[in-house]
């Protein structure tokens, strides 16, 4: 089986993942007009930080759905749509990451979801949450990078330029709508998170699925593991967890990710009743 077909494997075996992941709805998921626009999402109170999850390219927030009930049981949680995903309508404004996150502000302020955070963010969700930190680092509590997106994720043998008809072909026929035009502006988030000091005196919990470093046949597969290795380099002090998962770690290996989110609440907690 040469490496094309592989990824087209692979590709397929994530959509029917993603697929599944919407049979099963979040709790106290809901949708609701926030502001001019309807919004589809979960939200589960407690008196404590709340959690704020970010879906990958394309995703929704079911891809939370073995993640998010059991954090759930003694934290404030938070998943959504992105605009143009699921029942959360489409916007106007250009889909890269400075936009997106501003968004995600206000639908956490309109929601009195209030800092600090512990941001956690799957593939491009993680690039968002990255960018969402080294920002805003006085809001955040943690970051946890679930598998995600590297920065310069499509630099080098990464270009789309570079790929085969038959990868970009894949890539128009499943991208599409909201999702393309993140994609599209993937570089330029990316841009947007190296011009910002890196978040520093902060936990940073790096899950990197392990199975992709088997398949290196080509230079795309030694490129993109290459930079699965190195968004750790990116954050001093991040503690990198390899997990023996695909891409889709959180319905793959949910436990990994509930683990390392208690971690990061344990920290929290430690850490503010040492300053009482």
């Amino acid at each position: 089986m040469n490496y094309q077909t592989k990824l087209f494997t692979k590709a397929i075996s994530v959509l029917i993942l993603a697929l599944l992941s919407g049979c099963a709805s979040l709790p106290n998921s809901t949708s609701e007009r926030v502001g001019n626009r309807n919004i589809e999402f979960a939200l589960t109170r407690h008196d404590t930080i709340p959690v704020v999850f970010e879906n990958g390219l394309g995703g929704r927030m079911e891809w939370w759905k073995e993640v998010l009930p059991e954090i759930s049981k003694d934290a404030s949680t938070f998943a959504y749509n992105r605009p143009g995903l699921g029942d959360s309508d489409p916007v106007s404004t250009p889909r890269d990451g400075a936009h997106i996150v501003d968004e995600l502000r206000v639908l956490l302020r309109a929601k009195a979801l209030n800092p600090p955070y512990i941001l956690v963010g799957h593939s491009l969700g993680g690039l968002y949450m990255q960018l969402f930190a080294r920002q805003y680092p006085d809001e955040v509590a943690a970051l946890v990078l679930v598998d995600s997106t590297h920065p310069q994720q499509l630099d080098g043998e990464g270009s789309l330029d570079k790929q085969s008809f038959f990868v970009r072909g894949l890539l128009g026929v499943l991208v599409t709508g909201a999702a393309k035009g993140e994609l599209d502006l993937l570089t330029q988030t990316g841009k947007q998170v190296l011009s910002l000091p890196t978040l520093s005196n902060k936990p940073v919990f790096v899950l990197s699925a392990s199975k992709p470093l088997e398949q290196e046949e080509s230079m795309l597969a030694y490129d993109a593991n290459e930079k699965r290795k190195d968004i750790a380099r990116l954050y001093s002090g991040s503690k990198q967890i390899w997990v023996d998962s695909g891409h889709a770690i959180p319905l793959e290996k949910p436990e990994a990710v509930i683990s390392v989110i208690h971690e990061a609440l344990s920290l929290y907690r430690q850490n503010r009743d040492q300053v009482k």
